[in-house]
């Protein structure tokens, strides 16, 4: 079956049979990364007077000049060259999931149109660099899904709803567990649901690259000039970002840019990285592909919710040998931030979070 990946493209108005797509993006990229017109044509494999003729076109058709080159010490975006980089940057960091969201909802349509068989998992599931690769692994594999990326809670009240096949969401590990799960537990504590193991990953703070505001807690956060972004309300690091506030006795109104938010560790980290923010909270995969400065606050691990009852089922057994195959596993591992410990493994919620159990009993 054919798989859909889509990009977004810029129009610039008023410029007939203009646009500024990933060529320009990843010309402007390389003359960034390598410092230089010759190497980034070298990176781009194409030639220096190719490379150079599409940056002064493009330099035109915008209106502005985009690199400066320097005798003896190469090439520079120029100020309007380097946001205009990273604003794109930003905008696929925010984009990217409900394209793939999209994308899915494509396959599956057109795969309706030549097979009888519409036996789909549905997935919705709170955004991770982990689900990213199970995605593109189920695609490889052929193994129809529809994945959609909400936060914690949102998936787990899909489920409850019967909306989605799994549920994907996280719990701090340590003495904030208790208080995370007393949020879930009105979706935990249904009867009929197990839950399967992810990964273990790292959570804390994003600064700017070199971290001159030298933050290194979270205290620092209310700091005059420090400017933070924040993630949606149901969004499970949220909840964490907030239970961590608690406890070092912080007020959001405190830090600025409480209210400033984004949905997913991409877009945080990329709009801490264009320089409209100087930290954010999220994972450190987010802040290494975007080259920030990470300090690590705590881990947590990733659970998707099942029913029971569909452990059984040819898709859901076809999922759970992607996630115990050692090459899934080892691409997981490889994520900065990320460990597999038992991953694919499936548990009773009681043994997962036995604090739950007796909450449960009394609830029948």
């Amino acid at each position: 079956m054919i798989r859909f990946k889509l990009t977004q493209q810029w129009s610039v108005a008023g410029k007939a049979d203009f646009e500024l797509n990933d060529v320009f993006f990843n010309a402007l990229d390389a003359i960034q990364t390598t410092g230089s017109v010759r190497a980034a044509a070298m990176q781009l494999k194409v030639s220096y007077r190719h490379l150079w003729g599409l940056v002064s076109r493009w330099a035109d058709m915008t209106g502005s000049p985009l690199v400066l080159l320097e005798r003896g010490r190469g090439a520079r975006l120029t100020p309007f060259g380097e946001r205009l980089l990273w604003v794109n940057k930003r905008i696929g960091a925010r984009l990217h999931p409900l394209l793939e969201g999209v994308a899915s909802e494509v396959e599956l349509e057109l795969r309706s149109m030549v097979t009888t068989d519409d036996t789909v998992v549905r997935i919705q599931a709170s955004h991770g660099f982990a689900v990213e690769l199970l995605h593109e692994a189920l695609g490889e594999r052929s193994i129809a899904h529809e994945m959609k990326y909400v936060g914690s809670q949102a998936a787990l009240e899909s489920i409850s709803r019967n909306e989605c096949d799994l549920a994907g969401f996280h719990v701090p590990e340590g003495a904030f567990q208790p208080m995370a799960l007393r949020v879930y537990a009105a979706w935990l504590m249904q009867p009929g649901y197990v839950l399967i193991e992810l990964a273990i990953r790292q959570q804390g703070l994003m600064a700017a690259a070199g971290n001159p505001k030298r933050i290194r807690r979270l205290k620092d956060l209310a700091a005059p000039g420090i400017r933070f972004v924040n993630r949606q309300p149901s969004a499970g690091t949220r909840l964490i970002f907030d239970m961590l506030l608690a406890k070092d006795g912080m007020n959001s109104k405190q830090i600025e840019g409480y209210d400033t938010i984004e949905y997913t560790h991409s877009a945080v980290a990329a709009f801490v990285a264009s320089g409209m923010a100087d930290v954010g909270f999220g994972i450190e995969t987010g802040a290494q592909r975007f080259g920030l400065h990470f300090i690590p606050i705590l881990e947590e691990r990733y659970y998707f919710l099942c029913r029971k009852e569909l452990l059984e089922s040819p898709r859901m057994v076809a999922i759970l040998e992607t996630l115990r195959d050692r090459k899934f596993q080892e691409k997981v591992n490889r994520l900065p931030g990320y460990r597999v410990v038992k991953c694919g493994s499936v548990n009773s919620i009681e043994k997962i979070f036995p604090g739950l159990k007796s909450r449960r009993k009394a609830k029948r």
